[in-house]
């Protein structure tokens, strides 16, 4: 056995990525060369790389963003009535305001007072202020020919008005929608292209200024986008030369229309049914990235997706929001790939090197739980709608659905899979039953070989009522020969496989139960609870052999982790706790989350976990136990290295190296060392002063702050003397002043100095006292008297 399954170590795990919502709504734009997006989520604007969808930096308080036609900068408006130019690839870096406070205009060039402000953004004024518009000004764009000086811009009153900046008067208006217009696109200098959510798109004469054509499209347009004039467009039944667009709008699909004709001769195939009225596939904005030669549409569900320009194939898909994520898996034979179950019917899978998002549809309502099968390419979900679904991942990274089961009064909140072959999959339901669905080797085939074009249906082979609440969790042990549950009734309960046939009943619990799991080597069932309690119950007498508390909120999901030696746990509160079983010891909490986490899966390794939260955030979290290690071992060699220099150093009395380095170390004791030995030397206050002297003033920062601390001992109280005393010799008040720390360290001083003080003035009074006594002190000889003296005259060898 391994340290780590002996229970002796634990095993910290550090959050190595973090895929979070990065747009809610609004413009997005696109750098002129294709690689960066900005997206506005919510008060902010965040910089995401397009190739790996990684957010790079955001910029705060903002609330519309347009890039201008300097490539490096963007400009921003927000609700304090300013406009910012930022330098997007340094936001720390912020242009000079637009406009001074004096000059304060609405939030953009369009406003909410019905005016359009044009601002020089060289020499920072408003150049124009356009007044007639009707209410809310929310479209405005420049003609692209600049020796025109024409803006174009639209309001609530469905006019397209035409102003003159020479004059700064509106020359026009475009009378012809009769609902909002929401796209302006010039096709040449003399035509204008506009659509609206009238469910028509015109053609204008910017010459006679009348409408040449009106092309009905059926659907509420959000944006029209022109195909440009070069590249084979053949494959969307392009055949002329003649003016063609793109629609995007309610009905979710990209449509290619011809406007001299005003037919539509390419529609976009999608693997959902259309819907004649606005939805969450609803298309809400369209562009043409020339760079990438890729059209850009965003939907109702924040769902980003590039497509080929010539072919409509989609290209990359991101998402730009997930809404509440109710479960997790990793997915693939490598771990590549992760399932997400969001509050929505479709399914997310995110290719975790470039970010890229498939979206699968098939459930009618809401996913509540998915399973993956062990090679990794198949797996299960199960929805409101009472269906559970078998998916499979092709060698591309395709997901098809490929069989579809239903029988479930009630929609289905748990599902399992076998653990040694892709033979069955379990399921449980709000009806309170369960049911084993068998999956038959000629499915599998069929699946494996992309045969299958349409889901097949799946039956269960039996069905028992289990509990009597609602059934949250539902597992299967290793060897495929028992399965578990655990329900809103406080049981958690024990089956056989075979048929079903209940096999023993797990009773302590105070809530009920959210999760149930089988440990991978040995016969113990771990069980978690609403009391914020987990349990480990034996297999074979069905005791409670264990309980983990520490949670204080309900634990919602438990893996075992570290090869069946710890458990992970995920709580109601938002924390991930690790627990040693051997010790029920909780030897780590982590904070990732903000609200309930109800995903948490570990990969084929062991070394990576991924957690899901009601915040709409995946974590992916990475074993760091081996790199700590590896790291500490290091550090470790290091200060070896440096402590052996530093005694080479002293030993050859280059102090001033000696000193820098102890410093270095940021040990006070070691540098406390080196000013006793440049102090033992002769003459040592002069080398230490000459070497304090010569020091850096980050060094000397460091050295303050270290003699506060010997300071404080009045064994070392000399040698923190003689440093400060050094210091405030050279050292001029003002340069003092600047020392970082430096109120606090005169705080710290103060006291204990005083104190030393003291105690050096009752020694110096108590050394002169003894001083004046030894000098008036006087050994007296006395004489010897007349009778002494005759006694020792008289004694016999006396003389």
């Amino acid at each position: 056995l391994t340290e780590v399954a002996k229970g002796g170590r634990a095993a910290p795990y550090a959050a190595t990525r973090k895929i979070e919502p990065f747009y809610k709504g609004g413009r997005i734009q696109v750098s002129r060369d294709g690689k960066f997006m900005f997206c506005p989520c919510g008060s902010k604007v965040n910089v995401i790389d397009v190739e790996t969808g990684a957010l790079l930096h955001s910029l705060q308080q903002v609330t519309a963003i347009r890039l201008s036609p300097c490539p490096q900068v963007l400009v921003t408006g927000s609700r304090a009535l300013l406009l910012r130019r930022w330098r997007w690839r340094e936001p720390s870096l912020q242009l000079p305001q637009l406009c001074p406070p004096e000059l304060r205009g609405p939030s953009l060039p369009g406003g909410c007072d019905s005016t359009i402000k044009v601002w020089d953004m060289v020499k920072h004024y408003c150049t124009h202020n356009l007044k007639g518009s009707s209410g809310v000004v929310h479209l405005v764009q420049f003609h692209p020919d600049i020796s025109r000086l024409q803006l174009f811009s639209s309001s609530i009153d469905y006019k397209i008005r035409i102003w003159d900046l020479s004059s700064s008067r509106c020359v026009a208006a475009l009378e012809g929608h009769f609902s909002a217009v929401t796209s302006l696109a010039f096709a040449d200098g003399n035509s204008l292209l506009s659509s609206g959510r009238d469910k028509i798109c015109m053609v204008w004469d910017l010459e006679s200024r009348q409408s040449k054509r009106t092309v009905p499209v059926y659907e509420t347009v959000e944006a029209a986008v022109l195909l440009p004039k070069e590249g084979d467009f053949s494959q969307l039944g392009v055949k002329n030369q003649g003016l063609h667009f793109v629609t995007a709008g309610s009905k979710g699909i990209l449509r290619v229309w011809e406007a001299a004709s005003g037919a539509c001769v390419h529609s976009q195939a999608v693997p959902f049914a259309l819907q004649e009225e606005p939805s969450e596939r609803s298309l809400s904005q369209c562009q043409f990235v020339p760079a990438r030669n890729e059209l850009l549409t965003v939907s109702m569900e924040h769902n980003i997706v590039f497509y080929d320009a010539q072919s409509l194939q989609l290209r990359k898909q991101l998402a730009g929001y997930n809404e509440e994520v109710l479960d997790v898996k990793f997915l693939g034979p490598g771990d590549s790939h992760i399932v997400v179950a969001t509050n929505s019917p479709q399914l997310k899978v995110f290719e975790l090197a470039t970010s890229h998002c498939q979206i699968l549809y098939g459930h009618t309502e809401t996913i509540l739980a998915l399973d993956v099968f062990r090679k990794g390419l198949m797996f299960v979900t199960c929805a409101k709608d009472r269906s559970v679904r078998l998916w499979r991942m092709g060698r591309a990274g395709r997901v098809t659905c490929v069989a579809q089961g239903l029988g479930h009064a009630h929609g289905v909140g748990a599902v399992a899979c076998s653990r040694m072959k892709e033979s069955f999959v379990v399921t449980s339901s709000q009806d309170c039953t369960i049911k084993i669905w068998n999956i038959p080797e000629s499915l599998t085939s069929k699946a494996k070989a992309a045969l299958i074009s349409s889901p097949e249906p799946l039956h269960a082979r039996v069905t028992e009522r289990g509990h009597d609440k609602d059934i949250n969790s539902v597992a299967v042990s290793p060897n495929d020969k028992l399965l578990a549950t655990g329900s809103q009734d406080r049981l958690a309960k024990l089956w056989s496989c075979s048929d079903c046939s209940l096999l023993g009943v797990f009773s302590g619990h105070k809530r009920g139960i959210w999760c149930v799991q089988f440990s991978p080597v040995d016969q113990v069932l771990a069980t978690s609870s609403a009391d914020g309690t987990l349990k480990l119950w034996g297999l074979r007498d069905f005791s409670c052999l264990k309980t983990f508390e520490g949670h204080d909120a309900s634990v919602l999901k438990i893996i075992f982790v570290s090869r069946g030696a710890q458990l992970l746990s995920s709580g109601s509160d938002g924390l991930l706790k690790l627990w040693t079983i051997k010790t029920n010891e909780c030897v780590k909490t982590l904070d990732g989350h903000e609200d309930k986490i109800w995903g948490l899966h570990s990969n084929k390794k062991d070394d990576m976990v991924v957690t899901a939260s009601s915040d709409s955030c995946i974590t992916l979290w990475q074993d760091v136990t081996e790199i700590e290690e590896k790291e500490a071992q290091a550090k470790q060699e290091e200060q070896i290295m440096k402590e052996q220099e530093l005694s080479n150093l002293l030993h050859e009395k280059r102090f001033l190296k000696a000193l820098g380095l102890a410093i270095s170390l940021d040990r006070p004791h070691t540098v406390l060392t080196v000013v006793k030995a440049i102090l033992r030397e002769p003459e040592g206050r002069r080398h230490l002063e000459e070497n304090i002297v010569r020091l850096r003033k980050d060094q000397k920062e460091a050295v303050l702050a270290f003699l506060v601390t010997w300071n404080t001992n009045s064994r070392n109280c000399h040698e923190a003397q003689a440093v400060m005393e050094t210091l405030l010799r050279h050292e001029a008040p003002d340069t003092l002043l600047q020392f970082s720390g430096i109120k606090s360290a005169v705080e710290s001083l103060l006291p204990y100095t005083e104190r030393h003080f003291q105690r050096l003035s009752r020694l110096l009074q108590a050394s002169t006292f003894i001083e004046f006594m030894w000098h008036n002190m006087r050994l007296v000889v006395a004489e010897p008297t007349p009778e002494e003296s005759e006694v020792q005259a008289g004694t016999p060898g006396s003389g």
